[in-house]
């Protein structure tokens, strides 16, 4: 055997969180060849016959990072460099997050979809997305992408094919197609189900409905994702039903994007970590994932009460040219807090403006709506509203309502992931679009001790890579995927800010995908050697 890449003298930590090892690593057709403590027959037989040497001292090596909530499902293919994750060591990221995707779809829900979640995922152009099902969006993802992907049914969209927007329950039969167009996609390779419960069309959907539906997400071995009805006030009541959700269907639940955040919330995070303990004691097969940051990120019409954006994007602007109902969604955002903004009554200071689509519209980006009202002497209300005419509900926002010590308590827990939850349009976006993971190594491992350095690898490979049910990626072993990433543990760090949000991390050597380096020496490499990863789990008898 002729290997490919010969890494020596890395400290290896493997994903599973035992402490390092040192050795050398035998990249060889795509696959990890052998793994040897240093000095080994095996890898100094490599020596010599290694179309490439990496001398690995004072480095370590670990399993690629899974992104377990990840906004790039057109971006992926619009930009398909993808720099922003593969420089962080991202070479895994799951898709069809919160309930609204673009598989499987009709020529009417795409043309929806790409209006209602542009805020996540930009437009279309040179994307070519006439696919229709989930085999047809995989089967596009494998002509070239720098990372590999998997795929979650969005709940939302499946709402969409089977009843548009109806704000009610499902009927026996609409539910009937819901589970056959789910089964479908599952069948074809996707890893659950997510769902987006403060989106319409999904939010519709009650707890008996997604109770069905994740019957056949269980039947098929795979696993729930939503974004519960709150993350505000009332938020340990939306986990709560999740909980009964996974309970009651038998299905794996994956909490993402599992914050606490407002004001109502602040310091409570171990009353969520002990609702996940008392369902993991009973046997309820859960995990959760956060991003390392205080803000969160979403788009400036998430915000208004459901009712407002029945319809889509024009339907909403029709409602906004009406005086009364600008001044009935002021009183429920300012007095007494939509489901949009979960329940809490919107504070201006906290909603800055990160991206816009309409370039007339650029003045904004960076600013609260609190500082554009002031600077025009009007309400921020009426500031709010223009803005969302102007740029056609398009505009992202940075949502300032964390809580650290909420931060540290959550990813300390033994089931937490990594999820970026990144959305990467946008003239500013999050940082956590290129800052995430590198984030986790630098601030919460090397400077605040939050988690030692194999028990943060092993919370973003090994742990997710085992909730997607990967056989063979997560971790650094003989026959797995060469997913490898090559880090300075002194060094690593987040580069990207707030005000400079695209700058890509530091002290990250080599990034291996599927054996073939999209990151070397800090450079982006040409390659796309990504793949669409597929889940076809066995049919469980309930």
């Amino acid at each position: 055997m002729t290997a490919d890449l010969l890494i020596r003298g890395a400290t290896v930590l493997d994903g599973t969180g035992r402490p390092g090892v040192t050795a050398d690593v035998v990249v060889a057709d795509g696959r990890i060849a052998a793994m040897d403590p240093t000095g080994q027959a095996v890898a100094a037989g490599q020596a010599a016959t290694a179309r490439r040497v990496v001398q690995a001292d004072g480095l370590v090596l670990c399993p690629g990072l899974i992104d377990m909530h990840a906004h790039s499902d057109l971006q992926i293919l619009a930009a398909p460099d993808h720099t922003a994750k593969v420089s962080q060591g991202v070479t895994t990221e799951v898709l069809g997050q919160d309930g609204l995707s673009f598989a499987p779809v009709d020529d009417a829900v795409r043309a929806r979809l790409l209006d209602q979640i542009a805020g996540w995922n930009g437009d279309s152009r040179g994307v070519e997305t006439q696919w229709t099902t989930v085999a047809g969006y995989l089967d596009r993802l494998d002509q070239g992408i720098a990372c590999n992907a998997a795929y979650l049914v969005p709940q939302g969209t499946l709402r969409l094919l089977v009843m548009g927007d109806e704000a009610r329950e499902a009927t026996a039969s609409e539910l009937d197609r819901m589970v056959a167009l789910l089964r479908q996609g599952m069948v074809e390779g996707a890893f659950g189900m997510s769902s987006g419960l403060t989106y319409p069309p999904g939010m519709f959907a009650g707890t008996d409905e997604l109770v069905r539906l994740c019957e056949v997400v269980a039947e098929r071995g795979g696993y729930y994702s939503p974004h519960t009805r709150s993350y505000g006030r009332g938020a340990l009541e939306a986990y709560a039903e999740m909980v009964d959700v996974a309970r009651r269907s038998g299905c794996a639940l994956h909490l993402t994007h599992a914050t606490m955040n407002f004001e109502p919330n602040r310091g409570r995070a171990d009353e969520l970590l002990a609702l996940v303990d008392r369902a993991l004691d009973d046997g309820v097969d859960v995990t959760l994932d956060t991003y390392p940051y205080l803000p969160g990120s979403t788009t400036l019409s998430a915000l208004l009460p459901s009712w407002a954006l029945a319809g889509g994007t024009s339907a909403l602007l029709q409602r906004l040219g009406d005086p009364d109902t600008r001044a009935r969604i002021t009183h429920e955002l300012e007095d007494v807090g939509t489901d949009g903004c979960h329940g809490c009554p919107v504070d201006w200071t906290t909603i800055q403006v990160s991206g816009v689509r309409d370039p007339a519209c650029s003045p904004a980006v960076g600013r609260t709506v609190a500082e554009l009202a002031q600077a025009s002497g009007r309400p921020p209300a009426q500031e709010y509203f223009d803005l969302l005419v102007a740029d056609r509900a398009a505009t992202t926002i940075l949502q300032h309502v964390g809580d650290e010590a909420n931060v540290r308590a959550i990813m300390a827990h033994p089931r937490h992931c990594g999820g970026s939850d990144a959305i990467l349009v946008g003239d500013r976006p999050h940082p956590r679009a290129w800052g995430t993971f590198p984030r986790y190594l630098a601030r919460y491992v090397r400077e605040l001790g939050v988690l030692d350095l194999a028990e943060c690898v092993h919370h973003l490979t090994g742990l997710p890579a085992r909730r997607l049910g990967l056989v063979d990626r997560g971790l650094v072993r003989e026959g797995f995927a060469a997913d490898l990433v090559l880090f300075d543990p002194a060094t690593v760090r987040d580069v990207a800010t707030f005000e400079q949000p695209r700058q890509p991390a530091e002290g990250i050597e080599l990034v291996l995908v599927n054996g073939v380096a999209v990151m070397d020496g800090g450079n982006r490499t040409s390659d796309l050697p990504g793949t669409a990863l597929r889940h076809f789990g066995v049919t469980v008898q309930r």
